[in-house]
């Protein structure tokens, strides 16, 4: 198998695209139409984006938040910002709302034939993983980045036994993650906090996942959410990971137009992808890390504690 070199910096068309989306204008009808075809391609598949929204709607949210909010939480500036097609991030009901119906849609597309079940089949390929390099049963697991809990859920009924706990920073996220488990009847943990900052006892974990999240990071903050479950996790426990894989081929073809979108919801992109990220595991303190891909597009990551 051929591998691709790793590079630090974005390609020519990339950086093309980085300069038409400096144009306020072009930026906000980038993210209008990225967020459009998102939600016509779950209609299509047969996701009611629309209907989940307007039935979620009619819970009593605020009561939610109450139980989950950390209101002395001063949120970092990496986070205050437009992504993902809303002006204010996941600081919003309505990106908590729709995230569930964004997560189908968007990973329909990975496999020709997948269509709506292609986001099950990506986080099955994950734990799958999980399953296979890690050679213990952990019995204290934490999920960073958890969102509404899509990447909690499953590794609670992988982990039956486990003391499992979600971390997010937006506790409009965390509100549906809470309903969802209280709904599930699961005793499960919801923290709001910083990845970086998760005010969870040192040495007290088995398991570190991450879903999803660091393509969602500017490096700074990346590196120091390693450094925090480097903390977080005893001698000889895991950190995991599943993100895109800045070697597929699927990125390194993509259309200018289809990536201007993508760029346009995801505006740490480019530090991502330049992030050596076997390199910086290692700095930090785990052992080499083994990185599996898992689908035309993302790759999964295992790092032991170094012993």
């Amino acid at each position: 198998m051929t591998v691709t070199p790793f590079e630090s910096q974005p390609s020519v068309a990339s950086r093309v695209i980085n300069g038409i989306l400096s144009i306020k204008p072009l930026a906000k009808l980038a993210k209008y139409q990225a967020r459009n075809m998102i939600i016509n391609r779950a209609e299509q598949i047969g996701v009611p984006w629309r209907e989940n929204v307007r039935q979620l709607s009619q819970h009593n949210w605020q009561q939610e938040l109450a139980k989950v909010e950390n209101t002395h939480l001063v949120y970092p500036d990496y986070y205050v910002c437009s992504f993902h097609g809303y002006d204010t991030g996941n600081l919003s009901w309505k990106s908590a709302l729709e995230v569930e119906s964004a997560a189908y849609a968007v990973h329909a597309s990975i496999w020709p034939e997948a269509g709506v079940s292609g986001d099950s089949r990506l986080r099955h390929n994950y734990h799958s993983i999980l399953q296979q390099q890690l050679s213990l049963t952990p019995e204290k697991i934490v999920d960073i980045g958890c969102s509404v809990g899509m990447s909690t859920f499953p590794l609670q009924e992988m982990y039956p036994n486990a003391n499992v706990t979600g971390v997010d920073l937006s506790a409009y996220h965390l509100a549906v993650a809470h309903y969802r488990s209280q709904q599930r009847n699961l005793p499960m943990n919801w923290v709001h906090a910083a990845g970086e900052a998760t005010g969870l006892p040192s040495t007290s974990f088995d398991l570190v996942s991450t879903f999803l999240l660091y393509h969602e990071l500017p490096k700074t903050a990346a590196i120091a959410i390693f450094q925090e479950a480097r903390r977080l996790l005893k001698p000889g426990g895991y950190f995991t990971m599943m993100d895109m894989n800045p070697r597929a081929e699927a990125f390194q073809k993509m259309p200018p137009y289809v990536l201007t979108l993508l760029k346009s919801t995801e505006p740490y992109l480019d530090q991502y992808f330049a992030l050596d990220v076997e390199k910086t595991l290692t700095e930090v303190g785990f052992e080499p890390a083994k990185i599996t891909p898992i689908s035309p597009r993302h790759r999964a990551i295992v790092a032991r504690v170094r012993r």
